[in-house]
């Protein structure tokens, strides 16, 4: 196995002045050294992930790390800035930036090394030693968990100096399996003054760190016992720091803190003899917790990722406060409403009703571009006329272009119709977790079946979710509580559910959504335009966020059909065309006005014009970001001429994704492109004419210089101004 870093892959002298920069600069090494095959791709994808979550950390650390399809081997970069480089820490500039490159199918052996190094981050010591490391083949050394080399030889290691971090590493756990993840697990001792890391045993039987039968202060005292799970998107960088973090901060407090890590290498399961014996849970976490029910009953705290890095001692007073005062999950404070569960500290009823919603539509999303984009594709193939096609079972020959046509359409609709089942049931599950899925379910295809529609989804699933939680309210025997998720919430759950929606409320939500949809049908001339105008003032007011899901649920709900109205089909035109806006215009902007935007938001005007061309309009979230003021209505008033213009010719569209890249599909495609070609002038004149109103961006007057071919060449003393 070859060295995940050597001296090649480290900068010590780091002189980029933005992110975008750093991760280029570090990039560029893993390039020579053939780690990465496409520099620009590779970049896309760090950008991507950063676009996720900033990934700077407290104590001058920036992290930035992908998975992509451009890296051949785990590997890792260092750099060092003597200025400091702003990650998005709340304690200012990164000075040590690592930049962390996965492959898209690493194994967990890799991805275990990664973990340790991740690591290894939260251990001053460590990063003591990186700063005053003299040499890159000192830092390497250092990173890899070996001791300095004492002489000039240059910074090669062992055969195995690979694997070593993950048995030396400080905190490491992961020998084998992630850390933390049994009852056993050893923990951090300490780094030797070189920084090279060292690794100490626990005593036998501890529970994770901080263990030890007199850590309590005394021999029959038992110390408070915190059990914990950290998880990150990418799950190699953030999710093992917030566990280092925890077991760290409990290791002070003298707290028993056993941490499962639900990284990208898999994750072991905490012993349930663990769970039952531990006073407090933490979870640290940016993507649900899986088999979150193992822990309910217990006094919890819910936060994300970075707050398990940056403030871990507070987690644990928080969670043991919490304990003094029997504050328990699952079971809902009384005369609180149905949606306020646990969250974010101060969250208001309509922030939690916001996230309950946006629970169901983020996992409704993926059926509707599969099932859309097949249905679209049968059409294509076979014609409008193929959803009066017999059913594929009963005829279908390989050789005619017409059947392959039905079985596009036919596995489309099956997609299709799980939309509205779909939003209900993980709208329950938002609220309720997994025992709200079958009520929510349920409700949501008895919509469907009394024509209740999207609607009747939505209702359906605050319905089963607060049900749900009525009943986990009620006191219950312990001997009847192991059947209480599995038989009785079900049961009782789904029954009412059903008798509201089959009896009570059903038909009136039906109603609704009719005369809903007779509106629509209606719609013509000056009333089409305004509502093409509200639709692209939504797509382009959050640029993926919730206003902008709400108007494209909206739109693919009316196409979710076998046989869409004409009306559904316009609206969906018209947003799909708004949402392209952004990221155009701020292509376009960039590439007219390139003095007005820095070097790293020219470079992202180059991603953006393929990303609007796809739909794509978190494209355009990089400018949104640096200068919300000027961006966001330049976008909006672009999107509002171009839902107008889209309306007013009349384009349809039955696919509901895919850009220009479904130009095909879409009932009058040139004066539809014409409605994008608009918008996308409006917002790139207006961003363009507000920009220009300000003091010019620091560094762009001298950008040209930099610029081009002659720039990037071959490195020199110029090198890092021309990698921003």
């Amino acid at each position: 196995m070859s060295d995940m870093i050597t001296a090649d892959l480290v900068d010590l002298d780091l002189s980029a002045d933005t992110k975008e920069a750093a991760a280029r600069a570090l990039a560029q090494r893993m390039v020579a050294l053939g780690r990465v095959t496409d520099l620009e791709g590779f970049l896309a994808d760090v950008a991507a992930r950063e676009a996720q979550m900033p990934t700077g950390l407290d104590g001058g650390i920036g992290i930035p790390h992908c998975r992509s399809a451009h890296v051949t081997e785990p590997t890792l970069a260092f750099g060092r800035s003597a200025a400091g480089v702003d990650f998005g820490a709340a304690d200012g500039p990164a000075d040590l930036i690592f930049l962390i490159a996965a492959p898209a199918g690493a194994d967990d052996a890799h991805l275990t090394i990664l973990s340790s190094l991740a690591r290894q981050l939260m251990n001053t010591e460590f990063t003591d030693a990186l700063r005053a490391a003299g040499d890159p083949a000192g830092a390497a050394a250092l990173i890899r968990g070996e001791e300095p080399p004492a002489t000039a030889e240059g910074g090669s290691a062992s055969e195995d100096s690979v694997a070593e971090p993950a048995a030396a590493s400080a905190g490491s756990a992961t020998d084998t399996t992630p850390a933390g993840a049994t009852a056993t697990d050893t923990t951090a001792a300490g780094t030797s003054a070189a920084g090279a890391v060292a690794p100490a045993a626990s005593p036998e039987g501890a529970v994770g760190a901080g263990g030890g039968a007199g850590a309590g202060g005394g021999e029959d005292a038992r110390p408070f016992r915190v059990v914990a799970v950290t998880s990150c998107p990418t799950g190699i960088a953030h999710t093992y720091m917030a566990a280092e973090s925890l077991e760290n901060a409990g290791r002070e407090a003298g707290v028993e803190v056993v941490v499962e890590t639900q990284g990208s290498a898999g994750y072991a399961r905490l012993d349930p003899a663990v769970i039952a014996a531990a006073d407090g849970v933490i979870f640290a976490h940016d993507v649900p917790v899986r088999d979150r029910d193992r822990f309910a009953g217990k006094p919890t705290v819910d936060v994300g990722v970075k707050a398990g890095i940056n403030r871990a001692a507070q987690l644990i007073t928080e969670v043991r406060e919490k304990a003094a005062r029997g504050e328990v999950t699952g079971v809902p404070k009384p005369g609180g409403t149905p949606v306020e569960r646990a969250g974010e500290p101060g969250e208001g009823y309509g922030t939690k009703l916001r996230k309950w919603l946006m629970s169901g539509v983020s996992y409704m999303v993926p059926f509707v571009a599969a099932g859309g984009l097949l249905i679209a594709l049968g059409f294509a193939i076979g014609g409008y006329q193929i959803n009066e096609a017999k059913s594929v079972i009963e005829h279908f020959d390989w050789g005619q272009a017409d059947s392959w046509g039905a079985l596009f359409f036919q596995i489309g609709a099956a997609a299709f119709g799980f939309l509205v089942p779909v939003l209900a049931g993980y709208i329950a599950y938002g609220m309720a977790d997994r025992p709200g899925l079958v009520p929510g379910f349920v409700g949501g295809a008895i919509s469907l079946t009394i024509g209740a529609g999207f609607l009747g989804g939505l209702v359906a699933g605050l319905i089963a979710g607060a049900v749900v939680l009525a009943i986990q309210r009620i006191r219950i025997p312990a001997v009847l509580r192991g059947i209480m998720p599995v038989v009785v919430i079900p049961l009782v759950s789904t029954a009412v559910v059903g008798f509201l929606m089959f009896v009570v409320i059903g038909k009136p939500i039906s109603e609704a959504q009719q005369g809903l949809t007779d509106w629509l049908n209606g719609l013509s001339g000056a009333n089409a335009v305004f509502l093409g105008v509200l639709l692209g003032l939504m797509m382009c007011f959050d640029l993926g966020g919730p206003v902008n899901k709400v108007a494209y649920t909206f739109a693919t709900a009316g196409i979710s059909v076998a046989a869409p109205s004409d009306s559904a089909m316009k609206i969906m035109a018209a947003v799909m065309a708004a949402g392209m806006v952004p990221p155009l215009g701020m292509a376009l902007a960039t590439t007219v006005r390139r003095k007005l935007f820095t070097p790293a938001e020219r470079e992202n005007g180059k991603a953006a014009w393929v990303l609007g061309a796809s739909f794509i309009s978190e494209g355009a979230i990089p400018f949104a970001a640096a200068d919300p003021l000027r961006v966001i209505p330049a976008s909006m008033a672009g999107g509002a001429v171009t839902g107008a213009l889209t309306m007013m010719f009349g384009s349809t569209l039955r696919a509901p994704h895919g850009g220009v890249w479904v130009t095909f599909l879409i009932g009058k495609p040139f004066l539809y492109l014409l409605a994008i070609a608009a918008g996308t002038a409006v917002t790139a004149g207006l961003v363009i004419l507000l920009k220009g109103l300000r003091k010019p961006v620091p560094g762009a007057e001298t950008a040209p210089v930099t610029d081009g071919p002659a720039a990037t060449a071959a490195p020199g003393p110029k090198q890092p101004v021309a990698a921003a």
